[in-house]
């Protein structure tokens, strides 16, 4: 009778090491992006007197770019995290302003955006502004603040004509209902106005690390798995609820898992 050998007590042995050294992998990448963000911010507080012209802002935007990239790099390359962003490089050369639009599915989407986007500009929440990790490097690259509705509208238009690209998220906050959140308007207005198209980006995850009600130390399944890849770019319109409602239609459809869309299941296997 030939023997067999069984190497069930080795492997939830092996398991427990690679979770281990994920978690381990997973909150010392925590600890790096906090430190990151404080030396940057400490650095641009320093710069901020010294670099309020067009060319200290884009000199700010493509710093920001570039150090998410390095971070995204790093974490890819000890297994925490598999990203896929190659797509949105298209848009990098390209002239003139753009309104990208995307859905919110996790916290990090923006940085995702951002780190293919070097002249990528943000709408931040007034508490965020003021926040030691982020406000002065915001400022520096004179991302847009949403205190004053009139007054984000004024500064996204202007960006847009200045050849910037402005990263919204139609939903207003991350993902609760599935396949996304209704989409509130405004952002529609922002491309009539600054005569700009509106280039979709879907992003897609099978990993529950940072969506709504997530916290941020919860260690989550790994790796986490994330995807945005270019939709369909959409002409400003000044019928702004029939543009809401096409994007919104449009977005649903991608993220519809079978047949009838790309689904997350299937652009992620």
């Amino acid at each position: 009778m030939p023997m067999q050998m069984s190497s069930s007590p080795s492997m939830p042995r092996w398991r427990g090491l690679a979770r281990l050294a994920g978690g381990i992998g997973f909150y010392l990448l925590l600890v790096q992006l906090a430190v990151m963000s404080l030396a940057y911010n400490l650095g641009a507080l320093l710069l901020l007197p010294f670099l309020r012209g067009p060319r200290g802002t884009a000199a700010a935007r493509a710093g920001i770019a570039r150090g998410y990239r390095w971070y995204f790099a790093c974490a890819q390359a000890t297994g925490v995290l598999a990203i896929d962003s190659d797509a949105l490089d298209a848009l990098r050369d390209e002239p003139g302003g753009l309104l990208i639009a995307a859905n919110h599915p996790t916290m990090i989407d923006a940085m995702v955006l951002v780190s293919r986007l070097p002249r990528s500009v943000c709408i931040m929440k007034a508490e965020l502004m003021r926040n030691v990790f982020l406000g002065a490097g915001a400022r520096l690259a004179r991302y847009i603040c949403n205190d004053s509705p009139r007054g984000l509208v004024r500064q996204a238009v202007q960006s847009l004509k200045d050849g910037g690209q402005l990263v919204m998220f139609p939903e207003g906050t991350r993902t609760v209902q599935r396949p996304l959140n209704t989409f509130r308007p405004g952002f529609t207005l922002i491309a009539d106005r600054a005569g700009v198209p509106i280039q979709t980006v879907v992003i897609e995850t099978v990993n529950p690390f940072l969506t709504k009600g997530w916290p941020i130390w919860r260690l989550p399944p790994l790796p986490i798995v994330i995807r945005a890849r270019l939709g369909e770019r959409f002409a400003s319109d000044a019928d702004h609820d029939a543009l809401i409602e096409r994007l919104e239609r449009y977005f649903a459809a991608e993220l519809a898992p079978g047949e009838g869309g790309r689904g997350r299941e299937r652009a992620i296997a």
